[in-house]
């Protein structure tokens, strides 16, 4: 039996297409994109003609594309960059609880510097309240941060409302769309954004290349200093082989998005009723699904199961083929219990069994079959020697994910 992956979230496979585009750079088409000669400028034709690509995924103009090595680099830029460019402004940013940790690390830099920061609670879903932004909005605030969906629970953030009320109050708002790039259609106008992250390995792109969109005219600092690439915001030659790749990667997803939504919505849906049918005392983390507006992203299924501690379950699985997750991929071995589902309310005791499936394009109905198969009977395996099996700690209903109908 092959291995089934549902680690979406963490990565994603090289398409073949990406790797075919990539290939000349590493040797035939080496030069560097500022050397003046033909080499060289066959390297710059390359790198615009990604940027092009990247900037059409997300609505923007071309020059409003920032290469980075990395969503979490994007993310740093913004939060950073942003707050400091506008720190005669104000020294006050505003994040949500729901951040990856290269939104909330930087921050807790900059309050060491001497930055205030209000960190928005969210519901028992992860949702944002627009009212809890508007009100910790003060004169002094400079940046609001408020990732667009997360790759741990699933939810989708009203972007659009909470960037229009930071745009009536002249607030730049950056968005981290690493999770939604490749899943949901971004177009950054019709958001009303200033910046938003993205991340190649996330859309079937290479490793090691990301990018920061910034509305035309935003001032930002860098955080690389040293050359005048990217138009002197970001230094560093310039790793043309994954920025290429990301480009392509890029253009088959827009080309792709309608029918990989689609096909992934109806696998997850299939998971999610096939564990909350089959397994006891497990918890649904995130929105419900088929419930009006679409709240969660496509091919996500996120779970805290009882008595039991997400690590076994993924090396159980993991015996059995199956691939997942248990939280953050940047965080799920610091043993600790998710920041994001504690701020959803979820008990610590709970929150120890979470585990993540994210879907992918090559996943198939047989897939979530098999896992349905073989979940439940790993449940029941290592309920067999829980302490907490007999009723010791019981989860209290106050303490589960989501309320009882």
């Amino acid at each position: 039996m092959g291995a089934r992956y549902f680690d979406y979230m963490a990565t994603n496979p090289l398409r073949p297409e990406v790797l075919e585009a990539m290939m000349p750079f590493f040797k035939e088409r080496f030069g560097n994109p500022l050397s003046l000669y033909e080499l060289g400028q066959n390297a710059k034709t390359a790198l615009e003609e990604a940027r092009s690509r990247v900037a059409q995924l997300v609505g923007a103009k071309p020059q409003e594309i920032i290469f980075t090595s990395s969503g979490a680099e994007a993310n740093n830029f913004a939060i950073r960059g942003l707050a400091s460019a506008q720190a005669k402004k104000g020294r006050h940013i505003i994040v949500s609880k729901m951040e990856h940790h290269s939104v909330l690390n930087p921050a807790r830099a900059l309050e060491k510097e001497g930055f205030a920061v209000t960190y928005l609670p969210v519901d028992k879903h992860g949702l944002v309240d627009p009212g809890a932004l508007e009100s910790a909005i003060t004169r002094e605030t400079s940046l609001v941060s408020v990732i667009h969906a997360s790759p741990e629970v699933g939810t989708i953030e009203p972007v659009r409302e909470l960037a229009a009320i930071a745009r009536k109050n002249g607030v730049l708002f950056h968005t981290d769309a690493v999770a939604s790039a490749g899943y949901l259609p971004i177009d950054v106008e019709a958001l009303g954004v200033d910046a938003v992250s993205i991340s190649a390995h996330e859309f079937y792109g290479p490793k090691g290349a990301g990018a920061l969109y910034l509305k035309g005219g935003t001032r930002i600092l860098p955080l690389i200093y040293g050359g005048i690439q990217e138009n002197g915001r970001r230094a560093g030659t310039e790793n043309i082989p994954a920025i290429a790749g990301m480009g392509k990667a890029a253009e088959l997803t827009r080309a792709e998005l309608p029918e990989r939504a689609g096909k992934l919505t109806q696998l997850r849906d299939r998971l999610i009723s096939g564990v909350l049918e089959k397994i006891e005392n497990v918890h649904l983390t995130g929105p419900a699904i088929g419930q009006g507006a679409e709240q969660r992203l496509p091919g996500h299924a996120s779970f805290c199961v009882e008595f039991i501690e997400g690590e076994a379950m993924l090396l159980m699985l993991a015996a059995k083929g199956i691939y997942a997750a248990s939280g953050s991929a940047c965080s799920s071995k610091a043993l600790k219990a998710s920041p994001v589902l504690l701020s959803m309310g979820v008990s610590a005791q709970l929150a120890q069994g979470s585990i993540v499936f994210s879907l992918g394009m090559e996943n198939t109905v047989e897939d979530i079959e098999y896992a349905l198969g073989e979940f439940p009977a790993v449940v029941r395996r290592l309920r067999e020697i829980s302490p907490y099996a007999g009723g010791w700690g019981k989860v209290k209903e106050t303490d589960q994910c989501i309320p009882k109908n």
